[in-house]
């Protein structure tokens, strides 16, 4: 289990976000794990996403880009097995105490881990334009 989790903070890197004595106990986890993971599986959300959009009778590619951003957060929001299948992506590279962690407040954490990969979606909207 130790090779595992020294393999997982190894291949996160370094948090991204400022980390204080003033920050909560959601805002370390943020940005200790949330974020470098979010980074990490960049490239494969971008891909999943495309190929949710595929299967979905290629709507999005016809949006102009502000409903295009619409569509991902009603997507991400309101399709519960993809939103799943996303967290399932996040949640896979947490290590045993991290995981462990997550569960203490899995409702909160889970909002924020949503919110973020949908600004993270939205902000690469013409990448997901040109695929």
């Amino acid at each position: 289990m130790e090779n595992r989790d020294t393999f997982l903070i190894d291949l996160r890197g370094e948090p991204l976000g400022a980390i204080t004595e003033q920050s909560s106990a959601e805002e370390i986890f943020q940005n200790r794990i949330l974020r470098p993971i979010l980074v990490l599986q960049n490239e494969l959300f971008i891909h999943v996403f495309m190929n949710y959009a595929v299967k979905q009778k290629k709507v999005f590619f016809s949006l102009t880009p502000e409903k295009k951003m619409a569509y991902i957060e009603n997507v991400i929001q309101r399709d519960i097995k993809f939103r799943n299948s996303l967290k399932g992506i996040i949640i896979g590279l947490f290590t045993v105490e991290e995981y462990q962690e997550y569960i203490k407040n899995s409702s909160n954490i889970n909002k924020r881990m949503m919110n973020m990969l949908i600004e993270r979606l939205k902000s690469q909207v013409m990448i997901l334009e040109q695929e």
